[in-house]
């Protein structure tokens, strides 16, 4: 039954997203993010939705003639960027060639389709729409998992859906930790009591699923967004009791084993796998002091031989953390590039609520910057303990961030009064 209704849902939206581009990205985005063919069962789980979905929304974008209106921001021209350098990684790969060139597949095709993206966010309404199927993909699983836990008295592990980057149970909570201020951006934003309601308990309910992972790198991302949120909310001293009671609430919760696994933080010397993390921050460092230029490009912190080169008593894995992965695979040439792209998205982020402060009408940029803020903090504070160096939605975060100050810079250009020409002339030339 439900794979039925997938294959209905999905052959009326193709269609409209032929007509209505946008609508293809929404469609995109919602693939991506909440994976809905991976939670039903039958042959449309080996569709490749995503790739589908893409085809027929770059063939709208050009009949539609939208590409014409398209503009490009810093984010979006760093994102090319990056794409030339891991080309150029992946054809100098030491890894599998088959896994380099499956991984290189899977990247380039998340950032072929954020340029698509960002071509067709060109109005408030297409970014705050963007920002709601973001909200809505990641919001289910901190629902689902939040009642989940009061079912079970928060004895078991949230976990996301199978064969995702969400799948793990720390990515999830990463992944639940970016969204709790972007629900908060749609309930400053929304004008129905219910609604607002409505997000206000899918918050409670996703933090008390964020917990419920028993990730402990997601308890230090949660103190880092905790106090971000305050910083950057209006009235503080309300806000201060709301978050405090809603933390406390949601700790207070969980059973004893959860309190003593969040335990070993403060002796993360003598817990095996805060050590090993550690060692292979060490092995990923040097790699890419082996390669500085080009990294031992996908894969190679995974594949045996390549480990071997520095470290053969290490193991071959999975680094866990977005910036020791990011320098192994790619090297510092495109590390600093991958920076920038963050550092860009934290600067129009900035800009928005430097721009907006004080005007009604850009009141959404303003609470768009200001909760952007708090997800990049979520995000780099969650992802150092993380392999989530390639995350698409962070990604479409930023870009939603760099169209949106287009946007308002537009915007008050076209606001700013037109002085007459006699007041453009240099001062030196007679009148």
């Amino acid at each position: 039954m439900r794979d039925a209704v997938f294959m209905a849902t999905m052959a009326g939206l193709l269609p409209l997203a032929l007509f209505r581009p946008f609508v293809g990205v929404l469609l995109w985005c919602w693939i991506a993010f909440l994976n809905p063919h991976r939670l039903v069962y039958g042959f449309t789980t080996a569709i490749p939705w995503a790739m589908v979905v893409f085809a027929v929304a770059l063939a709208g974008l050009v009949l539609s003639g939208e590409l014409r209106r398209a503009r490009f921001n810093g984010v979006m021209l760093m994102l090319v960027v990056f794409l030339a350098c891991i080309t150029v990684t992946s054809l100098t790969a030491l890894g599998d060639p088959v896994a380099v060139w499956a991984k290189y597949s899977a990247v380039s095709k998340v950032l072929l389709g954020l340029l698509l993206t960002g071509a067709l966010l060109t109005d408030r309404w297409r970014i705050h729409a963007l920002i709601w199927v973001m909200v809505l993909s990641i919001g289910y699983f901190g629902v689902r998992g939040g009642i989940f836990a009061i079912i079970t008295g928060g004895n078991y592990r949230i976990w996301g859906p199978q064969q995702t980057m969400i799948e793990d149970n720390n990515h999830l909570a990463a992944a639940m930790l970016v969204t709790l201020p972007l629900m908060n951006y749609l309930r400053l934003q929304s004008r129905h009591a219910l609604v607002r309601t409505g997000l206000a308990a899918a918050m409670a309910l996703t933090l008390l699923s964020t917990v419920a992972t028993y990730s402990r790198g997601a308890l230090l991302g949660l103190v880092a967004v905790t106090l971000t949120l305050w910083w950057r909310s209006r009235r503080k001293l309300v806000s201060a009791a709301v978050l405090a009671v809603a933390v406390a609430g949601a700790i207070t919760f969980m059973p004893p084993q959860w309190a003593q696994r969040m335990e070993t933080l403060r002796t993360y010397q003598e817990d095996e796998s805060a050590s090993q993390r550690l060692m292979l921050w060490g092995v990923a460092f040097r790699l890419a002091l082996d390669r500085p230029m080009l990294g031992t490009g996908f894969t190679g912190t995974y594949t045996r031989s390549v480990v071997d080169r520095v470290a053969p008593e290490a193991p071959a894995r999975a680094i866990h953390s977005i910036w020791f992965e990011l320098l192994a695979e790619q090297g510092f040439p495109t590390f600093f590039v991958w920076c920038g792209i963050i550092l860009a998205g934290a600067w129009y982020a900035q800009a928005l609520v430097r721009r907006a402060r004080g005007s009604s009408a850009l009141r959404w940029a303003h609470d768009l910057g200001r909760m952007a803020q708090v997800s990049l903090v979520a995000y780099l504070v969650s992802g150092t303990f993380l392999s989530l160096s390639y995350w698409d939605f962070l990604w479409t975060l930023l870009v939603v961030i760099g169209a949106a100050h287009l946007l308002v810079r537009q915007e008050s250009a076209a606001a700013a009064p037109v002085r007459p020409w006699a007041d453009t002339r240099p001062r030196w030339r007679p009148a």
